[in-house]
């Protein structure tokens, strides 16, 4: 296969994150008759579809390859740009990057202020659970990712943050309502429970171990999909859930909420997946982050 044109690389970009191939039109400035003539031309070249002609548009698995080429190139392009000082039209380095919403509300934001702006960063975020944010950064989408995932991705490095600690938690009336009448083990898979979406698995993997296996959490269940408004549903008493140690602890100390069980915590381990790519702004954002992750995190085990 010969080389990949940029031409084609960059439309192929265009048509993934613009969603369609009217609005790649757009953003290229060229019609619509050439994003889907281009698009072709590089599935020829290529001998494979890379495209599912779907609204949104959405890269197939070879697809995904070109996508996670194209932006790789276009970060590296400003980056040499920049060193050159012909960067001022392309605006401040962005960075794309895929982090679980507990992050978010705890400690991520607080480490992303540490970054030095000089130059300029722009954060991209994108909120996804901790189990598939790898997923973000395997089709290209995202340049970094927090992940629970230890083994890297193709094309990229993967370092240990810490673990993030969550403390099974409940509001007192709750736990006088549900949880008075017998051992923990025996009243906690009766009880409501409160769950971020159908692929949050904590709650589940928590109750297992009490019960040795045999009974998960409850099935009355609320699924409650942010960080926020989870933690404002465990502390009104509609269900119990595990909550970031650094959002419950002060609750636990004040008598607001009340910790299920002495030392019953459960450890998330996170990592930092990024590019293989030598780019300033990504390895400054790695460091700044990493170090606040030893502060707020706690040490792997």
């Amino acid at each position: 296969m010969s080389e990949l044109p940029a031409d084609q690389v960059r439309t192929l970009l265009a048509v993934v994150g613009e969603g369609t191939f009217d609005a790649a039109a757009a953003a290229l400035h060229v019609t619509p008759s050439a994003v889907s003539q281009r698009i072709k031309a590089l599935e020829q070249r290529t001998g494979r579809v890379l495209l599912m002609r779907t609204k949104p548009a959405r890269p197939t698995e070879s697809g995904q390859v070109i996508v996670r080429f194209a932006r790789q190139l276009a970060a590296l392009q400003r980056d040499t740009q920049r060193e050159l000082g012909i960067a001022d039209e392309s605006g401040p380095t962005q960075l794309s990057i895929a982090v679980n919403g507990d992050s978010l509300a705890t400690w991520f934001l607080p480490a992303l202020t540490r970054v030095p702006q000089d130059p300029p960063i722009c954060f991209d975020l994108y909120r996804e659970d901790e189990s598939h944010t790898a997923t973000l950064l395997r089709e290209g989408q995202v340049m970094a990712a927090v992940t629970s995932s230890a083994e890297p991705i193709a094309g990229c490095t993967v370092r240990q943050l810490g673990s993030a600690r969550y403390l099974p938690v409940a509001n007192p009336e709750f736990v006088a309502r549900h949880l008075s009448s017998g051992q923990l083990r025996q009243c906690l898979p009766e009880a409501p429970v409160i769950v971020y979406d159908r692929r949050d698995e904590l709650q589940d993997r928590f109750v297992r171990t009490l019960t040795g296996g045999r009974a998960g959490a409850g099935h009355l269940r609320h699924y409650i999909p942010t960080s926020q408004g989870f933690y404002d549903a465990v502390t009104a008493g509609l269900g119990w859930g595990l909550i970031p140690d650094q959002q419950a602890a002060p609750l636990v100390r004040s008598g607001a909420l009340i910790e299920l069980g002495r030392r019953k915590w459960v450890d998330v381990p996170l990592y930092w997946q990024q590019w293989k790519l030598d780019v300033p702004a990504l390895a400054l954002v790695a460091e700044t982050v990493a170090r606040a992750a030893a502060e707020f995190l706690h040490p792997a085990r």
